[in-house]
């Protein structure tokens, strides 16, 4: 019997098989929870039910974190652990509270003195900086970059500057269907010595990460419409 924490739990990165990249020891974990905390509920239910089998979804209680959720809402999710049950959140992909809304959620437990124990799964971030061939002693993610083309360039321009000053791998996601703009972007605001690497669809069957610099990407793009991807910058 665990003592009652809060457990964010991580998720497959699109449809890889849950043995691939969660230990057995997580399945476990949920099996002694009913109350959870999700972004979506449709995809938490059938998560938990690829998980175990044999889990009865119907006596479960979930309760919904988005962007509409209220700061007073999520501190009422925790409600359970007060009593003596445990929680857990359920991201939609990869790790909760990273690049995800679950860090609130986790910081209130934190604030109230409330267990919190992070499961071992599957994180893009730390996946693609893993297999980039960059530093990752100093690395910064900066998760989206800004939509008006002014202000990205000038950020880009400023992070570019880390890399060379400081030796910080730089890191960012994109809107699936802007994957291949930002790899546009990239090569005409930054030097063309400059180098990427593109992590596509990470731990799935049709995973992509290779390394070039800018100016070698600009002859060979790949198709990454409406695909997860990570980027990375480094020199």
């Amino acid at each position: 019997m665990h003592s009652a924490a809060l457990y964010l739990i991580p998720v497959t990165l699109g449809d890889t098989p849950i043995d691939r990249v969660l230990p057995t020891y997580n399945s476990t974990v949920i099996s002694g929870i009913s109350y959870f905390i999700v972004e979506n509920v449709r995809t938490a239910r059938r998560f938990l039910k690829k998980t175990n089998p044999e889990i009865n979804i119907d006596a479960l209680t979930f309760y919904t974190l988005n962007r509409h959720t209220r700061p007073e809402e999520v501190s009422d999710y925790l409600a359970p652990l007060a009593a003596g049950f445990s929680v857990g959140i359920i991201s939609e992909a990869g790790c909760p509270a990273i690049a995800d809304p679950g860090a609130d959620v986790v910081a209130i437990a934190q604030r109230s003195g409330y267990k919190v124990v992070p499961l071992v799964g599957p994180s893009s971030i730390l996946m693609s900086l893993m297999a980039s061939g960059f530093n990752g002693q100093s690395f910064a993610f900066h998760g989206y970059l800004p939509i008006d083309s002014g202000e990205r360039a000038r950020m880009l321009k400023t992070l570019e500057h880390r890399i060379y000053a400081e030796h910080e791998t730089q890191i960012f996601i994109e809107t699936p269907y802007r994957n291949n703009r930002i790899v546009e972007d990239f090569i005409k605001m930054c030097n063309p010595q400059t180098k990427l690497c593109i992590a596509m669809n990470i731990t799935c069957e049709d995973e992509y990460i290779r390394t070039l610099t800018l100016k070698e990407w600009s002859k060979e793009k790949p198709d990454l419409n409406k695909k997860p991807s990570i980027f990375l910058l480094y020199k």
